[in-house]
């Protein structure tokens, strides 16, 4: 594994497009969140998701949370949102939110593991969005370590546990870990809260009513 060491104020461009390639490639790329480490790889590349899973040990029942630029760029590649996911994306994004979305067609069978929804955010971290926008497409985003241990905000402890099975490590120190994004179903006739996390419901529902 390559690990580059990024300035977090001003990040470099070589290590944002060597990531963007990697990605493109179909490798896998560990880089920093808003809250996590996370693992990144193209989710409409089949080979790709299926390493990811294979190095997660992870099971392919279980669906892969995306991360994107923004919300145009979800629009072009994952599909127009609802009227209610783009007033939830207009409120608290970039953020701790993820919207689940009808899944497309294009992406690769691992990431909506048969739930034909999928799950997306902006992440409130430029780094995460520059490699998204780098790589012209949202990237999964599930936590950087093997099913069944801890998710970590260390990239000493992504070397160390996924080293010999991840291609590029984007390091720009500690992630500010935290709690974990709130999750909202906005395939249906009304939002539907799925995951409480850091953004509350009694806010979502109050901004919705407004």
């Amino acid at each position: 594994m390559r690990r580059v060491f990024v300035d977090l104020e001003a990040p470099q461009r070589d290590a944002l497009q060597e990531a963007a390639k990697w990605i493109r490639m179909g490798g896998l790329v560990a880089l920093p969140t808003d809250t996590l480490y996370g693992l990144a790889a193209d989710p409409f590349r089949a080979d790709a998701v299926a390493r990811l899973l294979t190095v997660k040990g992870r099971a392919a029942a279980r669906a892969l949370p995306l991360i994107a630029a923004d919300a145009n760029q979800i629009a072009a590649r994952l599909g127009p949102l609802s009227p209610a996911g783009e007033r939830l994306a207009a409120k608290f994004w970039p953020g701790p939110l993820t919207l689940l979305i009808p899944a497309p067609v294009t992406l690769a069978y691992g990431v909506a593991a048969g739930t034909g929804r999928v799950g997306v955010r902006v992440p409130a971290h430029e780094i995460a969005r520059a490699i998204c926008r780098a790589a012209d497409r949202p990237i999964t985003a599930t936590s950087a370590n093997r099913s069944g241990q801890p998710a970590t905000a260390d990239p000493d402890e992504v070397e160390r546990t996924l080293g010999e099975d991840v291609d590029l490590l984007i390091d720009a120190g500690p992630t500010r870990g935290g709690v974990p994004s709130t999750i909202v179903d906005v395939t249906g006739a009304a939002p539907r809260l799925v995951r409480a996390g850091a953004v509350s419901w009694d806010d979502i529902q109050a901004w919705l009513g407004e």
